[in-house]
């Protein structure tokens, strides 16, 4: 008989976190345990060929073979691409230092 491992999946929503405990047999998969954990079932936008996995903040993939403890996260897409948010972030703060100055300018008048 196989040893059973304790697993947890995670899956972080915007608003909220599911975390489930599954109990599985050694030599589990990824896969197995997020199959098991029936967040699949639950969220359908989870997609195993689009969503990315972690084990413990690492990607790994779904045939990844398991240890006892192991966090299994899956990861959503990203709303907004993190470089091209800071470059406007940055265009801006350059526009309203301009218009910053000429407003001060005006004032003196």
């Amino acid at each position: 008989m196989a040893e059973m491992i304790n697993i947890e999946v995670c899956y972080a929503m915007a608003d909220k976190q599911e975390l489930v405990k599954v109990g599985l047999a050694e030599g589990a998969t990824l896969q197995q345990a997020l199959e098991a954990s029936g967040l699949l079932t639950k969220y359908p936008e989870i997609d195993l060929k689009k969503n990315k996995f972690g084990i413990w903040n690492k990607l790994s993939k779904a045939d990844s073979v398991l240890r006892d403890k192991d966090r299994v996260e899956i990861y959503r897409a990203l709303i907004a691409d993190p470089k091209e948010v800071r470059k406007q972030r940055a265009a801006e703060g350059k526009v309203m230092k301009k218009g910053a100055g000429d407003a001060d300018a005006s004032a003196e008048a």
